[in-house]
């Protein structure tokens, strides 16, 4: 047996190998090796969520930040971008179709735009669970204070996706000039703290990442434990500092995405839209190795060309319909089956 072969068999059996051994494995993968992390990657999933896919409802409500994070097409500093924000009426719209379309999960994600205060996001939350009280709501709003994630989670919200970016304080820094390291860290214990489940997660292929810094990613999230795990290309955006950088690649992501299955064997990982944007069979690519849960997009089509956080963003011009048959299409493809429950994380 290979020493690759030994470390696989031994992530796989004990969803745990010490950081030298990740970094060799990272150094040294080859198509074959990769083939077999792959597998393991499936058959550990399976043995959790079977072939179940979940989907999730994803509305984006607000292109408006504060915020100057330096890959990101809907930063501050950006002057040409077309700003929006839906309000209450249009979101519960959007969950009302969704709703029709047989989702049970709603993801609302913004920028960090402080117009909606607590009080107006919790409203927006209990109605939503008065209107629907047998779906999920996710938050997706950036760093808040301890008091306002909880009363978000009194009025009814059951999760919220932080992803802490990258776990290097001096990468980290780099890309948000105006962030901060730990703060970032300590919303996402805030929120498990509170009760929600937590999602977390990282981008592969950011300008000046190294095999290290993805390795003290993946030791992070083991630490944390959080039930879902956003991982997803760079894609250089327009009006960015890093607009004329080199894309992460599709085939870095998916390694990665088989590693944090193997290590966090019960989260939950989405197949995103930006493997879909980098790699026609992106998103399949992905649920072969190793993701389990894909959110089509339920905003209004007005708005969805200008929620732009990277270029050539996929699917900007579909209904709402049509984007959850072709996904159900693309799931059963690879051999996998679409459930429109819930879906909840098996993570405590």
């Amino acid at each position: 047996m290979s020493r690759i072969q030994g470390i696989l068999s031994q992530l796989y059996n004990e969803n745990y190998i010490p950081k030298y051994d990740m970094i060799y494995l990272l150094e040294n993968l080859h198509e074959g090796s990769r083939e077999q992390l792959f597998d393991c990657a499936r058959k550990i999933r399976s043995k959790y969520y079977e072939n179940k896919v979940f989907m999730r409802g994803l509305i984006e409500f607000s292109n408006i930040c504060s915020r100057n994070c330096i890959y990101c097409g809907i930063r501050a500093a950006s002057e040409n971008v077309d700003r929006y924000r839906l309000s209450k009426d249009e979101i519960l719209s959007c969950c009302k179709e969704g709703y029709e379309l047989g989702y049970r999960t709603f993801v609302l994600q913004s920028g960090e735009d402080r117009w909606y205060t607590a009080s107006k996001v919790a409203d927006l939350v209990s109605s939503i669970k008065e209107l629907f009280p047998d779906v999920a709501v996710t938050l997706s709003l950036g760093e808040r204070s301890y008091e306002e994630y909880k009363l978000w989670y009194e009025a009814g919200a059951d999760r919220y996706l932080l992803r802490h970016e990258t776990a290097s304080r001096n990468l980290y820094e780099k890309l948000h000039p105006d962030g901060d390291f730990d703060n970032r860290r300590q919303c996402l214990y805030n929120l498990r703290e509170i009760g929600y489940q937590v999602g977390a997660g990282f981008m592969v292929g950011l300008p000046g990442q190294s095999h290290y810094d993805l390795v003290e990613d993946l030791y992070f999230l083991k630490e944390l434990k959080p039930h879902m795990i956003g991982i997803g290309p760079f894609i250089p955006a327009n009006s960015t500092p890093l607009a004329k950088e080199k894309a992460g690649r599709v085939e870095d992501v998916l390694v990665m995405l088989a590693l944090t299955r193997l290590m966090i064997p019960e989260s939950l990982l989405p197949a995103t839209t930006a493997m879909g944007t980098l790699d026609p069979r992106g998103r399949e690519k992905a649920l072969m190795a190793g993701a389990n849960v894909v959110m089509p997009n339920l905003s209004p089509i007005a708005t969805k060309s200008k929620y732009q956080l990277y270029d050539n963003k996929i699917c900007t011009g579909d209904e709402s319909a049509h984007c959850r048959m072709c996904i159900e299409k693309r799931i059963n493809s690879t051999g996998m089956k679409v459930d429109m429950g819930r879906g909840d994380s098996l993570i405590a």
